[in-house]
């Protein structure tokens, strides 16, 4: 007869052996779902060619930023009276700026299309004050004279 008695049951794992194989029936964990190559997701972005970026870069619109420099020197210029030359030739600088650039912005070419707008008004409003005082300086000489 065995002196030793039953001791408590022992799980899958023997501690007395380490790195031993489970001794009941051992199961691998499930797989993973396969899904289908290719499918759900984003789709897949276009191809880019060598030398092309991925995106355009709208232009900025120099011509309306000129126009709008011109047009506020101007009108600066016209309301000062003995500068009204300078004032004339930034005024139609301005007026042919700020054409060009709201042809670039109607065919979406610039973005800043009030800037044109705004230069085109300074410009001719700059050529309009002149334009005043020369002929209130004519109107009072002839009343003089």
């Amino acid at each position: 007869m065995s002196t030793s008695t039953p001791g408590p049951q022992q799980g899958p794992y023997d501690p007395n052996q380490p790195y031993s194989a489970p001794q009941q029936g051992y199961q691998p964990p499930p797989a993973p779902p396969q899904y289908p190559a290719g499918g759900g997701g984003y789709p897949a972005a276009p191809p880019v060619h060598p030398g092309q970026t991925g995106m355009p870069v709208q232009q900025s619109n120099g011509m309306g930023t000129a126009a709008l420099v011109c047009g506020i020197i101007g009108l600066v210029c016209g309301i000062t009276y003995f500068l009204w030359v300078f004032a004339v030739i930034l005024g139609i600088l301005a007026i042919i700026f700020g054409a060009i650039g709201k042809g670039k912005v109607s065919r979406g070419e610039a973005a800043n299309g009030g800037s044109a707008t705004a230069g085109l008004v300074c410009g001719i409003i700059g050529m309009v004050i002149p334009a005043i005082y020369l002929a209130a300086l004519d109107a009072a000489i002839d009343s003089v004279f």
